[in-house]
């Protein structure tokens, strides 16, 4: 969960390279399924049927083509970072049913709609062209949402594609006339996602698919997960996260913990946290309305504990004052809107400024603490946990320990890239939120 100690070169194997048969100035141009667009010349352009292992992420400024796949290369990305312009189109047919981000039809009119979803991310149902398209972004939509819209305002105007679809590979499935969108919450599970737990438990930078996760449940020590549901800063794109796939790992007994990716404690535009704590404060409301949105839409319900991830910083004269201003915002304003809430830090940064400010307003600190500190040590002590030795802060069933960071396991014939914690937390002995206000 740690930040990128540097962003990645752009350099992709040959193999992640789709065939690029027009050339324009500044840019390149690519035709998918009767779209032409023309990207920036510096975007990698990743075909997804012929590499389904290729990890969807969003920190690197990319074409991505196709449904995706089980994502297994993502052991290199981290699960906050700051973001890049990308966009993702993969046949509508077959599109997953996303609960996360907001879908909203992308042929009514020009331009396309403008709307800016709480993560940084949106979908376009392109349905003449038989497209799904998936924007993403750091501090606006517009650059990445023209070369969307150019492409999209010429299929209007054009016929329908004939033949084949022109980009070399698979053979696609015909697209029906008006496939069905989901755009609204999904359906409320029928048990708890979040029995008390106190056991081992993990989190990778996207949602597994199915058959790993139950390969899992039967073949690992782990009993929680942790799941990226949103956030501006959150890393890797999430094709498995949908109601569905929430009610399925509740119903096979997993505890989730989800996670929100809001601004960091670092300087940008599009995922930065503000030094000023009054915005900060500001930052931290709108981060719990976007997760309390989030989490109801994926079907998890009311008193659900929600986690705020906040990366570690090294300067804590300038981060500490907005940090806690953000996590007691975060803390404050899901209580009100019914659900309680956590926060992801670092031993050195986060889990001290927090201490350090527990006792000047202990009803809006966070109700769970889960801390960073790579020591290989399963528990959750004062010590693991950064925090004063002997302290009543998050005593009880209140504390979770992410003990070993970015590692494959494999269980079950099934190896993911995780990192991994020691949780104890009893959902029930906590001060439930008040009901929600919308």
């Amino acid at each position: 969960m740690l930040p990128p100690h540097a962003m990645l070169s752009f350099l992709l194997g040959a193999a992640l390279l789709a065939p690029l048969p027009f050339a324009t100035t500044g840019g390149r141009t690519v035709d998918y399924r009767g779209l032409r667009l023309t990207v920036p010349a510096d975007w990698r352009i990743v075909d997804l049927d012929r590499t389904p292992e290729a990890c969807l992420r969003l920190d690197l400024p990319t074409l991505y083509l196709g449904h995706a796949g089980t994502q297994g290369d993502c052991g290199a990305a981290r699960a906050a970072a700051p973001r890049a312009d990308t966009l993702h189109l993969e046949p509508l047919d077959g599109a997953p049913p996303r609960a996360d981000i907001p879908t909203v039809p992308g042929d009514g009119g020009d331009p396309l709609p403008k709307v800016r979803g709480d993560s940084n991310e949106i979908r376009y149902a392109l349905r003449r062209a038989g497209v799904m398209a998936t924007v993403s972004y750091g501090a606006t939509p517009e650059a990445v949402r023209g070369v969307l819209g150019r492409a999209a305002r010429a299929a209007l105007t054009a016929p329908p594609a004939q033949g084949p679809d022109p980009r070399p590979g698979p053979a696609r499935p015909p697209v029906p006339a008006e496939p069905a969108v989901s755009v609204g919450p999904g359906p409320r599970p029928r048990k708890a996602a979040q029995e008390p737990y106190r056991g081992e438990g993990f989190d990778a930078c996207t949602a597994p698919t199915e058959r790993a996760m139950n390969a899992w449940r039967t073949d690992s020590p782990f009993g929680a997960v942790g799941v990226y549901i949103g956030g501006r800063a959150r890393a890797c794109a999430q094709p498995q996260l949908t109601a569905r796939w929430v009610t399925r790992q509740i119903e096979a007994g997993w505890h989730l913990m989800p996670i929100w990716v809001g601004p960091q404690p670092w300087h940008s535009a599009g995922t930065g946290l503000a030094t000023d704590p009054s915005e900060a404060n500001d930052q931290g409301k709108a981060a719990a309305e976007g997760a309390a949105q989030a989490a109801t839409a994926l079907g998890l319900a009311e008193n659900t504990v929600l986690y705020n991830d906040l990366e570690n910083y090294t300067d804590r004269a300038t981060w500490d004052a907005p940090v806690v201003a953000y996590l007691t915002a975060w803390t404050v304003r899901l209580h009100e809107l019914g659900y309680r809430a956590a926060a992801y830090v670092s031993a050195s940064s986060g889990a001290k400024a927090l201490s350090a400010h527990y006792a000047q307003a202990p009803d809006a600190m966070p109700d769970v603490l889960w801390v960073a500190r790579w020591n290989g040590a399963a528990s959750v002590t004062d010590a693991d946990l950064g925090l004063p030795a002997g302290t009543r802060q998050w005593a009880g069933a209140r504390r979770a320990h992410q003990f070993r960071g970015d590692h494959d396991a494999t269980y079950g014939d099934v190896t993911i890239n995780i990192d991994r914690s020691w949780v104890d937390v009893d959902p029930a002995a906590l001060p439930k939120g008040r009901p929600p206000l919308y």
